[in-house]
């Protein structure tokens, strides 16, 4: 599992360390993607080709799936570590996530979550201000803290 929430920079050829917890997770190849909310997904293979086959299965006749696999595999890129334990995040996803130096690296149960410093401050200061909102709103679909 996937958990934390860590400070690290992006250099000028668009490379970041990831914790040496979340590598070891991710193991020696892995998959970034376009996230949810301007971030950038980070799965490792098995959580990937558990997704793929979910995504699979929604009904291509629905522009909705149609759209949402789109975009997530178009953006899709299988990626591995450099010797300095770094990875080189394309620059279309640096563009989508808006990664120029700092940034943040969320674990999220299953994923690693890269986020520039600013789009997460500000995320974050929204979602804190309806936290208990949200957390009423889990009930719904049976989940008690």
């Amino acid at each position: 599992m996937f958990m934390g929430e860590y400070q690290h920079s992006i250099d000028e050829k668009g490379r970041i360390i990831i914790p040496a917890k979340f590598r070891d997770l991710l193991g020696s190849s892995f998959v970034i993607t376009r996230g949810l909310d301007q971030c950038l997904f980070v799965y490792p293979m098995q959580e990937w080709e558990q997704l793929e086959q979910k995504l699979k299965t929604l009904p291509l006749m629905k522009s909705d799936a149609r759209a949402f696999t789109r975009f997530f595999f178009s953006g899709a890129t299988e990626c591995e570590w450099d010797k300095q334990g770094r990875v080189n995040i394309p620059g279309n996803l640096r563009q989508y996530a808006g990664l120029e130096k700092e940034c943040v690296v969320l674990g999220v149960s299953n994923r690693v979550e890269i986020w520039s410093r600013s789009t997460w401050t500000q995320y974050f200061e929204q979602s804190e201000e309806s936290f208990n909102e949200i957390a009423e709103k889990l009930v719904d679909f049976n989940f008690d803290l």
